[in-house]
């Protein structure tokens, strides 16, 4: 970044409030202005090219040239630009995309409903959860568990589902209905357990909490098949069929958030295949439009539905939505995206590079600096070893900081570094972002020591 600010990026510090930002530092550094992207890169307002290892925020799975998706919403916006789905009224997009979700997802789901963020879906799923309950006569039933370290959204409620403490600092949260269970990832260099014994002591310590709370106030259970931007923490082996025959057991919903994971990111089209889930409730977002547009959805099962829809007839409504939830020019993006995932073998790429990914994800592990690797598909976090003194946290964004003077757009993830490239990236591609990775830690490591 050029040591004095240019005139984009002077207005942007003037006018635009940035979120999950240290507004002061801003201030005096100055954003990032990108103008511009290409395949993988992404391109500042001065012309140089930066390896977007996020893509963008865990989304942008075509890459950022993929003219199709571009077709796509203009063909939408010629046709219907806009319209909803309130009261009796729909429209053909939103139809085919509900019946190809439905159809393709796991658990056996019925319905979807279409948001604009992951964020408002998971709102959407806490409050079906509510109307179930309530019209299944269980006033008391409305606790949600959710996990240390889970991310699900910034919202009041679902930014208290979510288990970091910077989403929490200074609003407030977590609001009350909301129960914090453990942490679902054992570090191997300090294990001295198998991975199976450490699912059966988290599912104990869930059924624990279960008992001390009452089952009967506990409506559901909400998580990731994969911690993602908590710092990408897969499952220990059996952990989810444990968790899950726990909450079967005392009559608990599972609500999977597949936000990050869904569509190919982890090698099948959902991360719920890798771990045999079976949701009550499916949230999916980011990569359903491969981040062209705006887009969230709730998809739940026929068993809730027919509580629900019995219910909407008795108040006479289901009094929830948002104006532009159900927009067709998103929806329109993301039955191209499927189109195209399914055309061009997107799933089959993803699990043919994905183990020269993980070798090269692995080699960091030999690294004196670096604590822990963690890697499923293509989604994979580097933990940095934060030396004596240093504020958690610190080492890594500065690991961003340097990263784009070596061409990468990094993501710090409390103490690791997360990388989840465009689903399209090439080997040669992929060698070079960890090329340039290793020298961002050689020159982290030479400023630090």
């Amino acid at each position: 970044m050029p040591n004095q600010m240019s005139q984009l990026a002077e207005r942007d510090v003037k006018s635009l409030f940035h979120g999950q930002t240290d507004a002061r530092k801003l201030e005096a550094t100055g954003p990032l202005v990108c103008v511009r992207a290409e395949g993988i890169n992404v391109f500042d307002e001065h012309g140089n090219g930066y390896i977007d290892t996020l893509a963008s925020m865990w989304n942008v799975a075509l890459g950022y040239s993929e003219q199709r998706l571009i077709e796509g919403a203009k063909r939408q916006l010629e046709t219907l630009p806009a319209f909803h789905s309130y009261y009796n009224r729909s429209h053909p997009p939103a139809i085919d995309l509900a019946e190809r979700l439905t159809a393709m997802a796991p658990g056996g789901m019925s319905k979807a409903y279409f948001t604009n963020s992951g964020s408002e879906a998971n709102e959407t799923a806490v409050k079906i959860v509510r109307f179930y309950n309530n019209a299944l006569g269980r006033p008391e039933k409305k606790k949600i568990i959710a996990r240390q370290q889970a991310y699900h959204g910034a919202g009041i409620f679902s930014g208290s589902l979510t288990g970091l403490k910077a989403i929490h600092e200074g609003f407030d949260l977590p609001s009350p209905g909301v129960l914090r269970t453990a942490f679902p990832y054992q570090y191997p260099a300090q294990s001295n357990i198998s991975e199976e014994e450490f699912a059966t002591s988290l599912a104990e310590l869930l059924e624990s909490l279960i008992l001390s709370e009452g089952p009967d106030t506990i409506a559901a259970f909400i998580g990731e098949p994969i911690l993602g931007s908590g710092g990408v923490y897969p499952p220990p082996a059996t952990y989810w069929e444990k968790v899950q025959a726990v909450l079967r057991k005392y009559d608990i919903l599972l609500i999977v958030d597949e936000v990050i994971t869904g569509f190919g990111r982890t090698g099948p089209m959902f991360g719920s295949e890798l771990y045999g889930l079976r949701p009550d409730l499916l949230v999916l977002s980011k990569q359903i439009t491969s981040g062209y547009a705006a887009l969230g959805a709730v998809l739940f099962t026929d068993e809730i539905y027919q509580v629900v829809a019995d219910y909407t007839s008795k108040l006479g409504t289901f009094g929830h939505a948002f104006t532009s939830g159900c927009h067709p020019v998103p929806i329109a993006i993301a039955l191209e995206t499927l189109d195209i995932i399914e055309e061009r073998k997107i799933l089959e790429h993803v699990q043919s590079i994905a183990p020269h990914f993980e070798e090269r994800v692995r080699r960091f592990s030999t690294r004196g600096d670096v604590v822990d690797v963690r890697c499923v598909g293509l989604l994979a976090a580097i933990e940095l070893r934060h030396p004596e003194g240093i504020g958690p946290g610190v080492i890594s964004k500065k690991a961003v900081d340097i990263g784009t003077r070596h061409g990468l757009l990094l993501r710090a993830s409390g103490n690791s570094i997360a990388i989840c490239p465009p689903l399209i990236i090439t080997t040669s591609e992929l060698d070079t972002m960890f090329d340039r990775l290793e020298a961002t830690f050689d020159e982290l490591a030479s400023e630090t020591t």
